[in-house]
Order: C-alpha cells, then structure tokens, then sequence
C-alpha cells in the first residue's frame, strides 16, 4: 500500500469516500433489506451492531492491504447509498475480486455503474492490478448486465462455490483485465 491516506474518489454526481461509523443508521437501511441483500452473501442485517462490524471489516480490508471498499454518496447529499470496492486482494499475483451494493430506491439510474469506473481505474492504475474478477450467483441478472456494461468477460460457474445462509450457491466467474479496461476506456 502507498500510503495510510484513504484515497476519495469523485465522478460527475457521486463522491466515492471512506465509510465511518457515524454512517451506521443509513448503511442499515438498505444493509437490512431483503431484495438488497438477496445476493450478497449475508442474511439482512437485524441490528445497528452489525452495521458496525460491516465498517470494522471495510477498515480491516484497507489496514491489511487485502481490499478497499468505499462509500457511495451523491454530491448533493452525502448520505451513503450503497458500497463498492474491493477485496480478496492477492498482491503476488496482481488480482483482486470487486463487490457492490445500492440502496433499492437508488436502482437502476446508472449510479452504480457510475461508481465502479473510478474504482477500476484506481486498481489498474493506483495499485497495478491485472485482473479484477466478479463473483455473481446466476439469478442475479441486473450485476450481471452491469459488470458485462464495463466489459467483463463470463469465464464460468463455479459451482456449489459459496454457503450462504444454509445453502451452496452456484457463481459465476467474470474478470476484467487491464488492457481491456484501457481500451474501453479509450472508447
């Protein structure tokens, strides 16, 4: 890691930041809904003590150097409506896997989208990465058309890949490398 400073990160209407506990009553709001929940790999959260823990884990994330995940905010709000970033972070081979959630009322406005470009750019720039991967159960159509949106490529189902909440789930293996994302960009 280059430095201790969390980096922020600021696109036409979002401003990507570090989340902090004073946090933990809007984060609980879409971290308890159910359709919010439904493919994230944790049951809807039951009390503001879990949203705590959550935060403690982004923290630990950046500390350990294993991962990033930033707060997302509209400019003109400043309320977190959701969470991006990265983790499982393997600096020996230059890889890392994305993850993302938005507040249901924010859905389907683009915003997430808008918040994983600056993100991406940041790994493949900021820390050298070569392949960003995705993890994403079948059903869940929407995160599949996003990350297909920026350019990620379906390498497979890992089946029976995670136990979630008393069952194995299926996921599916997307991956960006690089010099696909340059290009995209120059586009």
């Amino acid at each position: 890691m280059e430095s201790n400073d969390f980096p922020s990160l600021e696109t036409e209407r979002l401003h990507l930041r570090k989340i902090t506990k004073e946090d933990a009553t809007s984060m609980f709001t879409y971290l308890s809904d159910a359709e919010v929940m439904q493919y994230y790999g944790l049951a809807p959260f039951r009390s503001i003590e879990e949203v705590y823990d959550e935060i403690d884990w982004y923290d630990s994330l950046w500390k350990e150097n294993k991962g990033i995940r930033w707060g997302i905010t509209l400019k003109d709000e400043g309320k977190v409506i959701g969470s991006c970033g990265f983790h499982n972070k393997v600096n020996r081979h230059f890889r890392t896997e994305i993850g993302f959630e938005l507040t249901k009322e924010k859905w389907q406005k683009g915003i997430a989208a808008e918040a994983l470009k600056p993100i991406l750019l940041y790994g493949f720039t900021e820390w050298e990465l070569q392949r960003v991967e995705a993890l994403i159960e079948p059903a869940n159509i929407a995160s599949q058309r996003l990350v297909e949106k920026i350019g990620f490529q379906q390498e497979g189902l890992l089946r029976s890949y995670e136990y979630v909440c008393g069952q194995f789930d299926d996921l599916f293996m997307y991956s960006l490398l690089r010099h696909e994302f340059t290009s995209i960009k120059r586009a």
